[in-house]
Parts: C-alpha cells; sequence; structure tokens
C-alpha cells in the first residue's frame, strides 16, 4: 500500500513558475542598499554571504523570467539578441564562487540590476505584439 502525501510536479518549460507574481520591490530595495555600501567591514562574513546568498537566487528567478520573455520574440529580433548575451554573461557570473565580501555581493547585486534592466526592455518589446491591432 501506498501512502505518499507527495505530489511530483512536471514542468520543464517552468511555466508554474512564470504564473506566480513577481515581488522586485524588496529585491530592489536590496540592490540599493547593497550598492550604497562603501567599504568593507561594515557586517560579518557570514552575512555578507547570506545576502550574496539571497541575490544568487534572486538573480536565477530573473534569468528564468529573461529567458522565458526572451523565447516570445523572433530569433532575428534585437531585443532577443541582446538578451540572450545578458543571460550568457549572468549565467558565467552566477557560476563563479559566491565569496562573503563587499566586492562579491555587490557584483551580484549589480547583475541582478542588469537582469531587471533587460527584463524591462523585454517587456517593453512584447508590448506592441501583446496589443491587438485597430480597425480605422
Amino acid at each position: 500500500m501506498h501512502t505518499s502525501t507527495h505530489t511530483v510536479l512536471y514542468d520543464p518549460d517552468g511555466l508554474i513558475e512564470a504564473e506566480l507574481p513577481f515581488d522586485r520591490e524588496p529585491y530592489e530595495c536590496l540592490v540599493k542598499a547593497v550598492l550604497a555600501w562603501t567599504g568593507e567591514g561594515t557586517l560579518a562574513e557570514r552575512d555578507y554571504e547570506q545576502i550574496g546568498l539571497q541575490l544568487t537566487g534572486h538573480a536565477r528567478a530573473v534569468v528564468s523570467d529573461v529567458r522565458r520573455r526572451a523565447s516570445q520574440l523572433p530569433k532575428s529580433s534585437g531585443p532577443r539578441a541582446l538578451a540572450d548575451v545578458v543571460l550568457r554573461e549572468a549565467e558565467g557570473r552566477l557560476s563563479a564562487k559566491l565569496e562573503g565580501t563587499v566586492h562579491c555581493v555587490q557584483n551580484r547585486a549589480r547583475l541582478v540590476r542588469a537582469l531587471y534592466e533587460r527584463l524591462d526592455r523585454l517587456e517593453a518589446a512584447l508590448a506592441p505584439e501583446r496589443v491587438a491591432p485597430s480597425g480605422g
């Protein structure tokens, strides 16, 4: 008799995640605060590591969103090509070892900011496609 209470979801395209609301504001505030730091020694190394982990996890979520939005554009479009460049850069930066330093955490914050900028540009590029042409 099998009595498991777990449900396994198969979502290779990340569509479940795409339906979740994207709460940017707390992370934008965190990015702004981190980028305002002027030197080492404000926090303990573990605190920098924890902030870096938060930013890394969120950057990965934004990467998924950028990738999903970019895939909705034609392969030959400029915004999609730029998104592909940003995504490659992001993957490289996210694969770097996380360190408990101001420099490392600020680099993650810059990455999140750049990903948001690309996401906003993709949204703008997709907006005309989502508006139905007027019959005038």
